[in-house]
């Protein structure tokens, strides 16, 4: 997995500091005063050949003359050396070496990629270089230059800014904030956010994981990552870079609004991740997670003493995208009796500034009874009349006793104390109650924990490899691309399109060449006669947007007119692009759909994230109106309503006035589409249907541009070449003959196996649990179940048997393979009282098959020398069998493919 040797970097057991030095202003000398200021507990030891002896402390000229050999080797030496001292230090049987030297350069030939090469010799991981450092103050670890040591707490922190990460811990050593780990990655020789993220997320210390990125060198990886965190804890990110729109200029009007900013903000949405904007937000989130769990439902209940706060929060709430809980007539009949007659009636509930801690708690009681709100926000401006710290130990004692009688799914409560003392905020805080300065920042809070529920939902949502609801005709579709590739062109001709649509049953405007215009007169005599008029639009392979050279003429009604038209369209073509090559016009009928919504769709190619689907108001203003949103396929109909819905131009798809909605799901089905053309054919570089007509009746597209080129994989594994998100594997389901009849279906594993899986670790004895977990195993919790079933299939894979009758669970195997894609660690579990039924058999040679169509070279595992059953299997299968050097009950085999 990722997370080889991670832990002997990040919770190391001995230290080896070299470089360390006796100069003041050095970083040698500044990590070697945070590392002894922290107290290290295990060996520590300092190299360093021109000093035998630094602050009262041996210093030894080469790591070889240590008296251990150090799990961790910190480098602050010249760059020069680093190739070299990674060489010995892996010689010496170090995990791996923290580098905060810069300048190593970058590719083929530098000193980093011979330091890469040195590392790779030996097993060894690498943090950095050019980076801060690590701080572990759960294992009393500053291996850093940070001015501060940041206090324990349940917090990780990644930062590919050493900077940023620094002035974090200064800001958060202010407001007593702790951390896990804090983690500053520099340039990413080795270890990555992904792998980080992935020690993280398995972290018992950690309960949130905050990031600071300015860009992702690996994309499927990021993501196959940081969705298999989202899923156990939440993950926050601020990323650099928000107002950058992209450098390359955009053929298309998809790629235009495709920029590298809004594709990010699609894929940390898909990943699950929670976006903010500043370092401020990015801890107001990462409390408001840690203390809360994600209500049900978007419904806030606001309880104030001031009318005018009141109604900021309500204004907020709304313009987050939040829902102010109505009261109900009972609940109101129960307020009237314990609240003065001025109250406000509704919410905000404001009970009056000389509101009391009796009032708040009579009022608190009542809301947090009430199933019509889904959380509740108890803000209050002080005042003469009631101390507000009063107030606050009367909150907390009504939140405590609410939360003894409802353990398993406490309602949230956060607070808003204006204007306290920071006391008022440590009590509150003290007792799990988040509390902010604002009402603004609340609302916030409230809403961070909103959008957590609905990221997490999202995760358990997996598109298959395939739709169901249609069957392109994908030999026929790229047939026409492959034509148009071995022609040497980009752009495919409307003609071209056409057929290529009618191959995803994507509806389309009739359309005709015409080379000059008798041919485009033949062809409108026949829209004539159907009652239509004519639409002529230029047909030239190197002008993309018509429209920029006057090349679109509409409503022609005669003979006469299309002749005098694609003369005009084609002199004024020539005459402004006299470079383009003039194909001659484009005959279609002109679509008159008065009601209908005019739409873009489309498909960009990103550097980062590849194949990224945008949606929008379309028009020839796109770029001006900027009402669009994106998202990484693949797409199944849910993923692709949520994308409509995160448009303005989705409230009018709706019926409004005498203007009837959008036919369901129409609109939705030709994004699927799309997504799904984009996996089957890789070649397609952009593409847009600018506009498309969605009415009542359903979807056409009127015009459309796609340029195609030659696949250059993006990402590493199997899969659509050019998705960062990997689809649900569906090619992988089949039946399996067993033995003697017994026949099973089997197929990858899917988030809803969840109940499914509980009632199959039922039927598993405790002792064979033990030989799969290597523990005791008392219990099942959500979280451990999640993690069985909700799996990114880019680096993991799970296969399901299920009995055909009754539906139930009989075995899974699963494997994960490591982050450069070479070796795959596998498990297996079946049914106890299955064995000897050649299940087991079954099972592990389809994960073999599968490990060797992602082009793993080898299958690993560990076992238990007293599985005698398991070791006798693999030793059948051709696994090498050997006895763990250190751990002598545990086998390691592996299996070469």
């Amino acid at each position: 997995m990722s997370t080889y040797r991670l832990k002997n970097l990040l919770s190391p057991r001995s230290v080896a500091l070299v470089g360390a030095s006796p100069r003041q202003g050095s970083v040698g000398r500044a990590i070697l005063g945070n590392i002894r200021q922290a107290e290290f507990k295990g060996e520590f030891a300092l190299v360093n050949p021109r000093y035998p002896e630094i602050d009262g402390l041996t210093a030894v000229d080469r790591l070889d003359k240590l008296a251990f050999a150090p799990e961790l080797v910190v480098i602050t030496t010249p760059a020069k050396s680093i190739p070299g001292l990674i060489d010995e230090a892996g010689r010496c049987g170090a995990a791996g070496a923290l580098i905060v030297s810069a300048g190593l350069g970058h590719g083929p030939g530098s000193l980093a990629d011979e330091a890469e090469k040195a590392a790779q010799k030996y097993g060894m991981r690498l943090i950095g270089p050019n980076c801060l450092g690590i701080m572990m103050p759960c294992a009393a670890l500053n291996a850093s230059f940070a001015a501060h040591m940041p206090a324990k707490g349940n917090l990780a922190l990644i930062s590919q800014s050493g900077a940023i990460a620094a002035g974090m811990v200064d800001w958060a050593t202010q407001r007593a904030v702790g951390f896990s780990g804090i983690v500053s990655i520099g340039d990413q020789l080795d270890v990555d956010i992904a792998d980080l993220l992935d020690y993280f997320a398995l972290d018992e210390k950690t309960n949130a994981i905050l990031l600071y990125i300015e860009a992702i060198k690996d994309a499927r990886k990021f993501m196959s990552a940081a969705r298999a965190a989202a899923r156990i804890k939440p993950v926050v990110v601020v990323k650099s870079g928000r107002m950058a729109q992209g450098a390359k200029a955009a053929a298309t009007h998809t790629g235009a609004l495709a920029g590298s900013d809004a594709v990010y903000d699609a894929a940390f949405l898909r990943a699950g991740i929670l976006r903010v904007s500043d370092l401020r937000e990015l801890f107001d989130c990462a409390e408001t997670l840690g203390r809360l769990k994600s209500p049900p439902g978007r419904r806030l209940a606001i309880l104030t003493n001031g009318g005018g706060i009141g109604v900021l929060a309500v204004d907020r709430l709304v313009e987050l995208g939040g829902i102010p809980a109505a009261i109900s007539p009972e609940v109101k009949t129960r307020l009237d009796a314990v609240l003065p007659r001025t109250w406000s009636g509704s919410n905000p509930i404001d009970i009056v500034g000389d509101a009391d801690a009796a009032r708040y708690a009579a009022a608190l009681e009542i809301l947090l009874a009430d199933p019509g709100n889904d959380a509740v926000l108890v803000m209050n401006v002080q005042t003469a009349i009631a101390r507000a710290d009063e107030i606050a130990a009367t909150v907390i004692d009504v939140v405590r006793n609410y939360r003894a009688a409802h353990r398993m799914s406490p309602k949230p409560v956060l607070a808003a104390w204006v204007g306290s003392e920071p006391a008022i905020g440590d009590l509150l805080s003290g007792a799990g109650i988040p509390n902010y300065p604002t009402e603004d920042d609340a609302v916030r809070g409230f809403m961070h924990l909103v959008r957590y529920r609905e990221a997490v939902e999202t995760l358990a949502q997996v598109p298959p490899a395939m739709p169901s609801e249609f069957a392109p005709d994908i030999d026929a579709a790229r047939q026409i691309v492959a034509a148009a590739l071995a022609d040497g062109r980009q752009w495919l001709d409307p003609i071209e399109i056409k057929r290529l649509f009618d191959t995803s049953e994507i509806a389309m405007v009739p359309t005709f060449a015409a080379a000059d215009a008798e041919e485009a007169v033949a062809h409108a005599e026949a829209i004539f006669a159907q009652g239509s008029t004519v639409v002529l639009k230029i047909m030239s392979r190197d002008i993309v947007h018509k429209s920029d050279v006057g090349g679109v003429v509409l409503n022609l009604t005669s003979a006469d007119a299309v002749r005098r038209a694609t003369a005009d369209i084609m002199a004024r073509a020539r005459s402004m692009r006299p470079d383009a090559r003039i194909s001659g016009v484009m005959v279609q009928a002109m679509v008159v759909r008065a009601k209908a919504r005019e739409l873009i769709l489309g498909l960009a190619d990103d550097p980062t994230f590849g194949t990224v689907v945008v949606f929008g108001r379309g028009g020839t203003a796109v770029e001006i109106i900027n009402d669009k949103a994106l998202a990484l396929p693949p797409l199944d109909l849910q993923l692709a309503r949520s994308l409509i819905e995160r448009t303005r131009v989705s409230r009018l798809l709706r019926a409004y006035r005498d203007v009837p909605a959008v036919k369901q799901d129409a609109v939705a089905m030709v994004l699927v589409k799309l997504a799904q053309m984009a996996a089957d054919i890789p070649e397609i570089r952009e593409l847009d249907i600018n506009p498309l007509l969605a009415d009542e009746n359903g979807v056409l597209a009127v015009d459309a541009r796609l340029a195609v080129g030659r696949v250059a994989r993006k990402f590493r594994g199997s899969g659509p070449a050019n998705f960062a998100v990997r689809p649900y594997p569906s090619q992988w389901q089949r039946h399996i003959d067993v033995k003697d009849g017994w026949r099973v279906f089997v197929r990858p594993i899917r988030p809803e196996d969840e109940p499914l899986m509980h009632e199959f670790l039922r039927h598993v004895t405790a002792h064979d649990l033990r030989l799969r977990f290597f523990a005791v195993m008392k219990e099942f919790s959500h979280e451990f179940i999640a993690r069985l079933t909700q799996i990114d299939y880019a680096r993991a894979m799970a296969f399901v048997a299920f009995d055909e009758i009754t539906g139930e669970i009989l075995g899974v195997v699963r494997i994960h393979s490591d982050s450069i894609y070479e070796t795959g660690e596998y498990a297996i579990l079946l049914r106890s009282g299955l064995k000897g039924r050649g299940l087991g058999w079954a099972l592990m040679q389809m994960i073999i098959e599968y490990a060797k169509s992602e082009g793993l070279k080898t299958i690993s595992g560990d076992v238990l020398a007293e599985n005698s059953v398991m070791l006798a299997m693999c030793r059948s299968l051709g696994f090498e069998v050997k006895t763990d050097p250190v751990e002598h009950d545990i086998c390691d085999v592996r299996l070469t493919l």
